[in-house]
């Protein structure tokens, strides 16, 4: 750090986040340029032991005079002795890296914070502005991302149109990265280094390989580009980039990519057909079965609501076909369009998709006399209420029934009078999609109704998010029952007559009645 003039004018300083831009000086914008040549302190990042290059880049724009305050990591890829870890060792730097700022600011000094590319893309410089944007004065100039450089070096159109573009570090797990490699058109994978034999992994299994480009260094003299399948793994450093091409096609209302099906509706190319409709089950891959496995495994298309179609692993030859959570009659249509055209095709659900899944609504569209020669064959799966029921013990031993609460399919006249009928029969009941956003009424007037027959004092048992890291248990009584707090992610199973409550808390439900 070399010394320099103070600031004398009492007030204080003014913290700029200055993007620089990807390397070549001659991208750094005229804003930038001013505000360094002003700076009465610059600062930037730097690893251990290793040149700034964000300071390479605006060199040329230093005042000779110039603080500069050179904020140099612990470390980056190694291991520390910290006793937080890796975690604890950052965080401290971030902290004594933002009171060094703070003291020349403080002191009227005006502080530049060179970004390498954009300041609050994938930067450190965000980490200082957290903790000084709400004491200073601050202004953010944005810089070029490398992302950009790169698509201009390789001379590669991104995305275009009705394109999306998804911006990936190559640090998610590989399953994650080939499910969002699939899901996108154009994509940017940021972070490679050791993680690129895992990103070319994916790559191939999203079906994405063939025409993705590999950068480094954009827009410097020591710039390469390349196809990712001729990169020598060993090569690759942190700081290089993928870039994936967007299809450049519009994406149907299901969210697809260019149709395996090309530019007409249905291809005739077989006159029968098979679509398998699969129960994920309610979340943990351990609660898959075996035959859903082997459907998934074998399947070349995949239908279903976005959310459980994230669940099945991306692998070479899979394409996905997402859409909303009401729309399943047309869901249904598309799997049943792509199993006539000869394709293998299965329709997931979660929990069993018997069970308010989706089998029902495949068979509802395939009563169209346009797929009549089409086998619908359902897999099961386990479903929320056995999965709720087996976390509380036993409380579906003996008689029970199962209701929705939603009333989007059919109106609460028919909900209220089955619930009547079901408490009259004394009938344990599981109780599915108890609440949304839009019904927040409907468990306190179930409870109602059930109270007219129930004791007060009837088990409840409200399970959220079972199977899952958030999951959740509640054992409470009918009358105590915290309907506020009962939404979607939630399954109840209300209690029959003889249900009990064992001192541990398990709930159970005897297998016999006395009349």
């Amino acid at each position: 750090m070399s010394a320099g003039p103070a600031g004398t004018t009492g007030e204080a300083g003014r913290l700029s986040g200055i993007g620089v831009g990807p390397g070549d000086p001659e991208l750094i914008t005229l804003k930038a340029a001013r505000l360094i040549g002003d700076a009465d302190v610059v600062a930037y990042h730097a690893g251990r032991g290793k040149e700034s290059n964000a300071r390479r880049i605006a060199a040329g724009l230093i005042p000779a005079g110039a603080i500069e305050e050179v904020l140099e990591y612990p470390v980056t890829t190694g291991v520390t002795d910290h006793p937080g870890g890796y975690a604890g060792a950052i965080a401290d730097f971030y902290d004594r890296s933002a009171q060094r700022l703070a003291d020349h600011l403080a002191a009227g000094r005006d502080v530049v914070l060179l970004a390498e590319g954009d300041p609050l893309f994938y930067g450190s410089f965000m980490y200082m502005h957290d903790k000084l944007a709400d004491r200073f004065v601050t202004e953010i100039v944005p810089g070029i991302p490398a992302f950009a450089a790169a698509t201009a070096a390789a001379a590669t159109p991104l995305v275009r149109q009705t394109d999306v573009l998804t911006v990936l570090p190559g640090t998610l797990p590989e399953p994650e990265l080939a499910r969002r490699l699939a899901d996108t058109d154009g994509a940017i994978i940021m972070k490679l280094g050791r993680n690129f034999p895992a990103v070319r992994r994916a790559l191939e299994a999203a079906g994405r390989l063939e025409g993705a480009v590999y950068v480094e260094r954009a827009s410097t003299d020591a710039e390469v580009h390349h196809p990712v399948r001729d990169v020598d793994p060993a090569t690759v450093p942190y700081f290089s980039l993928i870039v994936v091409p967007g299809d450049s096609q519009q994406v149907d209302p299901f969210g697809r990519r260019p149709s395996p099906l090309g530019e007409g509706t249905v291809r005739d190319v077989a006159p029968d057909g098979e679509l398998h409709v699969v129960g994920l089950g309610p979340g943990p891959d351990h609660w898959l079965t075996a035959e859903a496995q082997r459907v998934l495994a074998d399947v070349d298309h995949v239908v279903g609501y976005a959310p459980y179609v994230d669940r099945v692993p991306q692998r070479a030859g899979l394409t996905r076909h997402c859409s909303g959570n009401t729309v399943e009659v047309d869901r249904a249509r598309l799997a049943l369009d792509l199993a006539r055209s000869g394709e293998r095709v299965a329709v997931v659900s979660g929990g069993d998709a018997g069970v308010f899944g989706m089998a029902a609504a495949v068979f509802e569209a395939a009563e169209d006399p346009l797929y009549s020669r089409i086998d619908v064959r359902v897999a099961p799966g386990v479903s929320a209420v056995q999965a709720v029921a087996a976390r509380a013990g036993a409380p579906i031993g003996a008689d029970f029934a199962v209701m929705s609460l939603s009333d989007r399919l059919k109106p609460w006249e028919v909900i209220s009078r089955r619930l009547d009928a079901i408490a009259a029969a004394d009938l344990v009941l599981a109780v599915y999609n108890p609440a949304s956003r839009s019904r927040t009424r409907q468990v306190a007037a179930a409870r109602d109704v059930l109270l007219r027959h129930r004791d007060p004092a009837t088990p409840v048992v409200v399970g959220r998010d079972v199977g899952r890291a958030e999951e959740s248990l509640t054992i409470t009584t009918l009358a105590e029952l915290d309907c506020d707090s009962v939404d979607m992610k939630c399954l109840l199973i209300v209690g029959a007559s003889g249900t009990r409550v064992t001192e541990s808390g398990r709930v159970w439900s005897p297998r016999f009645v006395r009349s």
